[in-house]
């Protein structure tokens, strides 16, 4: 029993070097049986097969990606956690990377960024092959340029003057499809819970807003503009209580974040204003949650988990040596309860 135990062990634990020995050939050989890279006649195939099979040699995934030049790792930066926005993407994203071999890192974008972040320096050390950035683009200019052949995917933010490629929605067109049906519904005024505006998508949401208004003669006012501090749902009640504040408050809000929208639905609430009867509230994303609310969200629905997908795809194009260009996804507007 002692023996067999002992050969168990040293099978687990063999080597390429080892594997190299038995067959004698060179540690390279076994190296361009194992990865393909080059051609091998059938009898030295033959006999590293088979000591590869007589030691029980596995090898180190990550120590043949390494010799390859790549990880099989791709980095997906994340500006929220908390925000199911981003969930849905990256389950979008881990569909495609999954059936292709790859692993995911997820990480928080601001502290990646930042300049003692393990995972900055994963990056400066090349232990992932590509990058999906769902973060402010405006952030990552530094770090394109310090890295400028590290293939990069924007999901959702984008810059107009940079090469890498993106896949997005119209998001200026989105807004304005949701103020004029907030316009159709006989509402004049109507406020606008923005966030912050380093956000390229906020700007164009934002945009295509004062596009609908303007086109409809109604007057911009910018009492009715609130930008929250964030996007979570309790950034969405403070922005709303402002509103609630005004001597005119709106009878429509357009939030250009479900979460935002939910926030203000609860602090209405709070002060006895029924949604839809006193005041509706239109969405932006169509996140699961949407939904199964009460009352369900009106909301503009961006293909959330497409939109991962297709910049997973885009990306491994990129990987593959292909030319990757800038996608823009279809949106829709979902009529529910809450407008």
């Amino acid at each position: 029993m002692s023996v067999k135990t002992n050969k168990a062990k040293a099978s687990a634990t063999a080597s390429i070097s080892a594997v190299a020995e038995h067959a004698g050939v060179s540690i390279a050989t076994v190296s361009r049986v194992l990865n393909g890279t080059k051609a091998v006649n059938a009898d030295t195939r033959a006999r590293v097969e088979a000591a590869v099979g007589a030691l029980g040699y596995r090898a180190n995934a990550l120590a043949r990606s390494l010799m390859r030049g790549e990880t099989r790792l791709l980095l997906v930066l994340v500006p929220d956690f908390a925000n199911p926005y981003f969930a849905e993407i990256v389950k979008g994203v881990e569909s495609v990377t999954r059936e292709n071999g790859y692993g995911l890192v997820i990480a928080e974008a601001s502290q990646t960024l930042s300049r003692d972040s393990a995972a900055l320096d994963s990056l400066y050390n090349r232990m992932a092959d590509g990058v999906i950035s769902l973060a402010r683009f405006a952030d990552l200019k530094p770090l394109l340029q310090e890295i400028p052949d590290l293939p990069w995917v924007a999901c959702s933010e984008f810059v107009d003057d940079s090469d890498v490629p993106s896949v997005s929605i119209d998001h200026r067109q989105a807004a304005i499809d949701a103020v004029q049906y907030l316009l159709n519904r006989g509402h004049q005024r109507i406020a606008l819970l923005s966030a912050s505006e380093d956000y390229r998508w906020a700007r164009q949401r934002h945009a295509g807003y004062e596009f609908a208004l303007r086109r409809a003669n109604i007057p911009i006012e910018p009492q009715l503009v609130r930008v929250a501090r964030g996007t979570d749902y309790v950034h969405g009640m403070d922005a709303a209580g402002a509103l609630l504040a005004m001597e005119q408050p709106p009878t429509a809000v357009f939030a250009v974040a479900d979460t935002l929208a939910i926030g203000a639905i609860k602090a209405f609430r709070r002060v006895g204003r029924r949604v839809p009867e006193d005041v509706a509230v239109m969405g932006f994303d169509d996140i699961p949650v949407a939904q199964v609310f009460e009352p369900a969200l009106t909301t503009i629905a961006q293909p959330v988990r497409e939109l991962g997908a297709a910049a997973a795809q885009l990306l491994l194009k990129r990987l593959a040596g292909g030319a990757s260009e800038s996608l823009t996804l279809d949106h829709a507007l979902i009529v529910r309860a809450s407008a």
